[in-house]
């Protein structure tokens, strides 16, 4: 009786230091009993072990038919032998016989140890996941054990949780032995606790911890977008007259978003007003710039500003039209009056049209181009190595910022090329006007050369009549000077 009180002593010892089930540990000795036995007896399928709750006392257990000639020891009995256990057996019945137990050898015990921790641990595992399922959801508090490969490993009270590359804020560096809050997303697997730093998910809860009215269901967080290190724009409303849901969240002297952003690595939260009037929603979310009017049609969302405020509603990179889309779930197209008067170069869409140095990173390493993730459907991304829900979002995005990107190139070269077609038929249309015309002057100076050769010959022999006429009177006078003068010298 001491060895069965000890041994019920060290069974209730390791329940209360595991906290689990009693009866998980009577199922796991029992596997490794008969695990034990079978190496050292031998015996096939029929065996079973059976220990009993209240005295700990082991039996193993075989079931056998009742045959007339017995050909399998293991699963058959005689009706002779079986008539001497139960006088109403007959031919085709089952019967149960407790088989001798004299002890276990080195290596039985050995194999009975090894199967008890596994199924131990796997008790233990599985209390701590039902846990945690409870919880999901929430933040919580964890310390990096180690890192494995890209992936952080993170205990969390009794439990180890991964966070893998996707779920982990670009470019922020997790010291090993360092404490960090994590979101609890989901349990892959039934046994594998995944957590997030880079969900949309994880800042809100964030907010509820520093902001009471969150908690509490004064203060609503309606909507959240996020690019995680970078920048976020979280909408909130307020349900209490008098309550300013945007400096709750901000808080005194901007105290309760400084201590969210010092956990994120300083990155940058708007805080702007939900409207039920979604038009008005959009214009909130393309804060800080000021818009002049919204149109909300088929989903699209058309913004005017005016052309100062244009690079500042578009962000750097489209970062602030990309996450005022996300934030209302519309596509957002914005325009100016210098774009409307085609001085820019056209509508600003919504669209990314470049991807993160996280995503990049990954779909190299997985040996795949920009051009390959075109051409692949989703499924086939979310197999790649390293890319997530989040990810996919924004793969999908660059593809349609893609795909308009082509379409506006095309269009263009289509025009260009109208433009020099008609371009090049002006210039031909413009050659023949000028050869005709050329013609026409080459012509005209021809006409005009003869009449001037003509005036030429007569301006020649005007000169050389009057020189005739000079002469023949210079001789007239000299004839009469000379008869004068005979006539006075008679």
């Amino acid at each position: 009786m001491a060895e069965v009180s000890e041994f019920m002593a060290a069974i209730n010892q390791i329940c209360s230091e595991r906290g689990i089930d009693p009866e998980e540990v009577f199922v796991a000795l029992e596997a490794a009993v008969l695990a034990a036995y079978k190496k050292d007896y031998g015996g096939g399928e029929s065996l079973k072990a059976e220990i009993d709750r209240a005295t700990g006392e082991v039996h193993i257990v075989a079931d056998k038919k009742v045959v007339k000639k017995v050909t399998e020891e293991d699963t058959q009995i005689s009706l002779k032998d079986a008539k001497k256990i139960e006088p109403n057996l007959s031919e085709g019945d089952h019967v149960e016989i407790e088989m001798p137990i004299e002890g276990f050898g080195r290596i039985a015990a050995q194999t009975a140890k090894q199967v008890i921790l596994q199924k131990v641990r796997e008790s233990e595992k599985n209390a701590v996941m039902s846990e945690f399922k409870e919880r999901m959801g929430t933040v919580v508090t964890g310390l990096v054990q180690r890192m494995m490969g890209p992936t952080a490993v993170v205990e969390i009270g009794k439990a180890i949780a991964q966070m893998p590359p996707e779920e982990q804020i670009p470019n922020e560096f997790y010291k090993i032995g360092e404490r960090y809050k994590f979101y609890l997303k989901e349990i892959k697997n039934e046994q594998d606790l995944v957590v997030t730093r880079s969900a949309p998910e994880f800042l809100i809860e964030l907010f509820k911890l520093e902001v009471p009215e969150i908690e509490s269901g004064i203060v609503e967080v309606k909507a959240c977008a996020r690019e995680a290190g970078s920048r976020s724009k979280l909408a909130v409303v307020s349900h209490q007259e008098g309550i300013d849901p945007i400096g709750s969240c901000v808080g005194q002297k901007g105290v309760r978003i400084a201590n969210v952003m010092s956990e994120l690595g300083e990155e940058k939260i708007d805080i702007i007003e939900w409207d039920e009037d979604i038009e008005q929603f959009v214009a909130n979310a393309l804060g800080p710039a000021q818009v002049e009017a919204v149109k909300v049609e088929d989903g699209v969302a058309k913004v005017n500003v005016t052309d100062d405020q244009l690079s500042l509603a578009i962000g750097k990179d489209g970062q602030n039209v990309r996450l005022a889309a996300k934030l209302t779930e519309l596509k957002i197209d914005i325009t100016s009056p210098s774009l409307e008067a085609g001085e820019g170069a056209g509508k600003q869409s919504s669209g990314k049209v470049e991807l993160s140095t996280r995503v990049t990173n990954a779909i190299e390493k997985a040996g795949l181009s920009t051009k390959d993730l075109l051409k692949m459907s989703e499924e086939e991304i979310l197999d790649v190595k390293g890319i997530g829900k989040s990810a996919l979002e924004e793969i999908n995005s660059y593809k349609t910022a893609s795909e308009e990107k082509n379409e506006k190139a095309t269009k263009d070269s289509d025009n260009k090329e109208k433009k020099t077609e008609s371009k090049e038929e002006k210039s031909a249309a413009g050659e023949e006007k000028t050869a005709a015309e050329e013609k026409t002057v080459a012509e005209e100076p021809k006409s005009d050369a003869s009449g001037e050769e003509e005036k030429a010959q007569e301006t020649e022999k005007q000169p050389e009549e009057q020189d005739e006429k000079s002469d023949k009177k210079t001789d007239k006078d000299d004839k009469e000077k000379a008869a004068k003068e005979k006539e006075d010298a008679k």
